[in-house]
């Protein structure tokens, strides 16, 4: 069970280790990991840590990083945008996790994918390719679509996780299909502003610019205020994969709501039925050959214990938590049973695409876990 558990206390905390956290990510903007961070740290429904680092853009526009700063989340679209708007379409009774995805969208049937579920893509199962050709992308958004629909499996449904970017371009046209209205749209009135998330959503408005974290370059130009993902750029902005900006205080936000079992500020967003069924783990076949027959796990819509779990770092326990992170540096992991979350935004692939948080990740992860008493 990922819910539950004793009550977290805030006094439980150890703020003289939680304060370990400076010196972590001071020295990964040194090691030039990243321009600069905000971390933001959640436990029993306070915020107990929220401070920003080093810079939000470099010379010769340098800018210092705030704790206001707008981030590309990049694939922590899926969770946040795309995932949590399936569950409440499921939550509405408009779709199933055992629904064939060609219920919804019969095309997407050709060339053997009859048997993919909703259920194989939110857990990254159904055999679909992690990313098809960006050629694929060139001719705008409904020709993209209906050559994602065209496309072959690697392996049959449900015999292999492999993380897919295109397993949630196709839940978010299952989102727009189903309710009838964009993604962006959909996530907008039904998520971000029930929780007061106001600096969240798709495609930033240019005066929200002066707060972005540019991330990397394209056509050689920097980025800023649109999204990095080259496959979401060529969609308008606007995927299931990638394309959702937010800042560290909205993130708080989300994650107090899951923390809460769905409910934030007497506004409920989902169901405790939907946020159980949103994160309790499910056991997924590695992809390596080399570790055939052992398992990994995920949820639907989050890594629970894979080897994209550096966000959990060493000390809270394997299963019990979930959490996701963005190709731009961002992520995200929640612990329900010690009622704590950790929020990283980066932007470390400004200036140059290159820059890694993962070490990052790992080392608070590692401070706030004994902070709250977690044992090694």
């Amino acid at each position: 069970m990922l819910l539950g558990g004793q009550p977290a206390r805030a006094a439980d905390l150890d703020k003289t280790k939680l304060a370990e956290i400076d010196a972590a990510v001071t020295g990964a903007i040194k090691r030039g990991e990243c321009p600069g961070a905000v971390v933001a740290v959640v436990h029993a429904d306070a915020v107990v840590y929220r401070k920003a680092f080093g810079n939000r853009s470099v010379k010769p526009d340098e800018a210092v990083m705030t704790p206001d700063a707008v981030f590309d989340m990049a694939s922590l679209t899926k969770p946040v945008a795309t995932g949590t708007s399936v569950m409440l379409l499921i939550q509405q009774g408009k779709l199933k996790p055992e629904d064939l995805v060609s219920k919804h969208w019969p095309e997407f049937a050709a060339n053997g994918k009859d048997k993919v579920t909703v259920e194989h893509l939110l857990l990254h199962t159904s055999g679909l390719t992690a990313d098809n050709d960006i050629r694929d992308y060139a001719d705008g958004r409904a020709k993209a679509l209906e050559r994602v629909a065209g496309l072959k499996l690697e392996v049959p449904a449900g015999t292999r996780f492999k993380y897919s970017d295109v397993g949630f371009i196709v839940l978010g046209e299952l989102v727009e299909r189903l309710s009838g209205t964009p993604l962006d749209q959909f996530a907008k009135k039904n998520v971000f502003e029930p929780l007061k998330m106001t600096d969240s959503g798709y495609s930033p408005p240019v005066a929200l610019n002066a707060r972005v974290a540019p991330t990397g370059l394209r056509d050689g130009g920097i980025i800023l205020g649109t999204v990095h993902d080259p496959r979401a750029f060529k969609m308008g902005g606007v995927a299931g994969h990638a394309g959702l900006f937010s800042t560290a205080d909205d993130m708080v936000r989300y994650c107090r709501m899951l923390l809460r079992d769905g409910e934030l500020d007497a506004a409920r967003v989902l169901d405790a039925a939907t946020v159980k069924l949103f994160t309790e783990p499910h056991d997924v076949p590695v992809a390596d050959k080399a570790a055939k027959g052992l398992k990994g796990s995920r949820s639907f819509g989050w890594d629970v214990d894979t080897s994209f779990s550096a966000p959990r770092g060493d000390r809270f326990k394997k299963g019990e938590g979930f959490g996701h992170t963005g190709f731009t540096g961002t992520s995200v992991w929640v612990d329900p049973r010690s009622k704590t979350a950790i929020i990283i935004l980066t932007n470390r692939v400004h200036p140059n695409d290159k820059g890694n948080a993962s070490p990052l990740r790992r080392e608070v992860a590692n401070i706030v876990a004994a902070a709250v008493g977690e044992k090694k």
